[in-house]
Formats: structure tokens, sequence, C-alpha cells
């Protein structure tokens, strides 16, 4: 049964004091984000998200076992796959007994909002939903609660009632409790597929469940959703991600510390749908091999073509007369005339010019792969700005 959501948020919203200095996290870790955030001292129970009556989720179009089966991680955007996986390292860190895995956070922002793209929306370079994912209002029709307004209009821009915000559709009111700048640019925005994933996170991890069990996981994800067929649909899209591989579609790459990716490769023809940028794809690289083809080909025919003739034959002497006189002399060898300027022999396939490979450009989530790839935490801010605007900018 679900206790009436707006009584729930007020309740939770006054009584978890905990999201501020002094809350401790009870499994180990650090209990404290990077944003300066402590953990809620205790279990957030109003839930982050309502299904509307037969409605499981908003990003949940067709059956269930369809949505299922097709589930695989490359077909996450990039910029979700890296703020999904950046959620894992940084609760990972402040809560160690919790045990949360990036699958189950991708596994809610697929049921919520097909990874940001519910409504015609798309993930920007910086993560931001475009142009912004607003639930319908929870105003007590079309099957749904009704909750009125909690955030002035602030993040749902509706004064009336509440709506569901955002990639991980947030309520406001737990969005107010729960809210985190995930990374580090100074705002917590629910529609910031970074700040709603570690929102996420720390949401599921509240409580004192063990997420690396079915039972931890189910407990934690029906305190998100008070909904059964959520949870189902939920943890049976994790292990479909969990079987999976680790490819996105581009969108803006890349990974998180203590999350192992493939190298970031391009596609053999230059193209493709795209490469743990999660990248981008090379569009200039096959023109580039086309190119030194070309030039390559060019420079063989001109070199046919600059080889210079043979020496043409010497006229013959004149006829001798009818009646030559006879020598007075018995001639010697006749000498050999060497030409002035013997041909030169010019090679048939002149050498090949070594062309310089140039690499793909990089993109921001790029750059922030191979960066934390090469060991610098998510969590060292100013060191991983300056590793990707070294990469940015050679």
């Amino acid at each position: 049964m679900i206790v009436p959501l707006a009584l729930l948020s007020a309740a939770w919203t006054a009584h978890l004091a905990g999201v501020g200095p002094g809350s401790a996290s009870a499994g180990g870790g650090t209990g404290t984000l990077p944003d300066g955030t402590s953990l809620p001292a205790e279990a957030v129970e109003a839930p982050a998200s309502v299904s509307r009556s037969g409605v499981v989720a908003p990003g949940i179009s067709g059956s269930s076992r369809a949505v299922v089966s097709s589930a695989t991680p490359s077909d996450i955007p990039a910029a979700a796959l890296v703020a999904y996986q950046r959620a894992e390292a940084v609760i990972a860190s402040a809560d160690e007994g919790c045990h949360l895995t990036w699958q189950l956070i991708a596994a809610i922002g697929r049921v919520e909002s097909d990874h940001g793209r519910f409504g015609g929306n798309v993930l920007d370079d910086d993560g931001l939903a475009r142009p912004g994912i607003y639930g319908v209002p929870l105003d007590g029709t079309r099957r749904t609660q009704e909750i009125t307004d909690t955030d002035a209009g602030r993040y749902d821009l509706d004064s009336t009632y509440d709506r569901a915000v955002g990639p991980m559709q947030f309520i406001p009111s737990t969005w107010a409790v729960v809210g985190v700048d995930g990374d580090s640019d100074g705002k917590r925005d629910p529609q910031d597929i970074d700040d709603a994933a570690l929102a996420s996170a720390v949401y599921l991890c509240s409580g004192d469940e063990d997420l690396s069990g079915e039972a931890g996981q189910r407990a934690a994800v029906h305190r998100y959703n008070h909904s059964n067929d959520y949870v189902d649909l939920v943890l049976s899209i994790m292990t479909a991600y969990l079987d999976g591989d680790y490819l996105s579609v581009p969108d803006t790459t890349t990974t998180a510390a203590g999350v192992l990716l493939p190298e970031a490769t391009l596609p053999a023809d230059g193209a493709g749908r795209g490469r743990t940028d999660g990248g981008r794809t090379g569009r200039d690289g096959g023109d580039r091999d086309r190119g030194r083809t070309r030039d390559t080909d060019d420079r063989r025919d001109r070199g046919d073509r600059d080889t210079p003739p043979t020496a043409p034959p010497m006229p013959p002497s004149a006829p001798p007369a009818k009646d030559p006189t006879p020598p007075t002399e018995v001639p010697g060898d006749p000498p050999t005339t060497a030409p002035s300027d013997p041909p030169r022999v010019m090679p048939t396939d002149p050498p090949t010019l070594t062309v310089p490979s140039v690499g793909p450009v990089l993109t921001y989530a790029e750059a922030q792969a191979r960066c934390t790839a090469s060991g610098i935490p998510v969590t060292d801010v100013p060191a991983l700005t300056a590793c990707i605007d070294r990469l940015l900018d050679p």
C-alpha cells in the first residue's frame, strides 16, 4: 500500500537533518561526498518517483519483456554511462557497506527516462537533458497521486502541483533531501544526469541494506518507487546489463574509477555507432586513409610519366660511293663513342612518403575516460580537469 506522498515527503524532508554535517555512513567509508554533502543518517522512505496506476514508468513503452530482452549497455548514451559509473565509484568511497553497482543505477535510468531520452530529450555534452524532462502534474487525475507543490516551481516549473523531474524522475520534495552536485560544477540540477545518478546512489544507499544481494536490492528499489512491478522490471534490466558488454552509443564517453572499460578504439572504416566514448566516431578517419591512397597512386603515376625516354638511335652514315678509293692505310679499331648524357634509370615505384597519422578529435567525455582509466580518481576534480585540458588542447 502506498502512503499518501504529500505526508511522507513533508515528514521526511523535515526529519532527515542527517543530510547535513554530522551524518555518517554506518557501513564504513568517508560518509561524505565530494561536494561536501554528508550521507543521510537514516533510510529515505519517501519515494524518489511514483508510478501511475497501470503504468510502470514513463521511460517504458511496449511490453516489459521486450524492454528486458533488448536491454544492453551498448544502448546507453555515453554521458549517462559515465554518470552511472561515477556514481558507483563515489558512493563506494562514501559508503563501503552499500555495494551498489552502476548497472542498478542504469536500470533505474532506463525505466525512468530511457537514459535521458524520454519525450525527445537528448543529453548534451554536459550531461543535461535537453530541453528538459518533466512528468505529468501529480494532481490526482489521469491515474496519478495528488501531490501539491513543494518547490514553488523551482525544479518542475509548476507552482501548483509537483512533477517528477530529470532523467531519474525525482519528485522535488525528495530531490530536496538527496540532491547533490555530482560533477562539481557548483549546481545541483535534477536535469543533469551526473547529479541525478549520484542522487539515486545516495537514495539507494541511505538504508542499511547490502545491495550486493537480491534482498537488499529489492528493499532499496522498493523505497525508490513503491511498486512491485517496478522493482521486478528494474532488477531484470540490471541483470541484463550485468550480462552485457560495455559499449555505448555516441552522444557525448567514459568511465569512472574502479570500473574497467575497453580502450577507446576507432572503428576500422572510420565510422560506426561509437566507442567507449563511449566515444566519438572518427568522421574524417576514412577520408584520411583514402586521401593517402590517392596521393600515393598519384605519385606513382607521376613517377611513371617522368621517366626520361631512352636516347634516339643514331642516323645511318652516308652510303659509300660506287667506286671507293682504296685506303692507303689499314684502319685500326674504330673508336667507340660514349653518349654525352646517358639516360637515367628511374625506379618504377618511388618510395612512399610516411604521412603521420592524425588521431580522432577527442570529446570532453572521451578525454575524461582516458584520464580516469590512467588512474586519476573522479573525486580528484582538479587533477582530472588538468588531465582533460591537456588531452583536449595538447
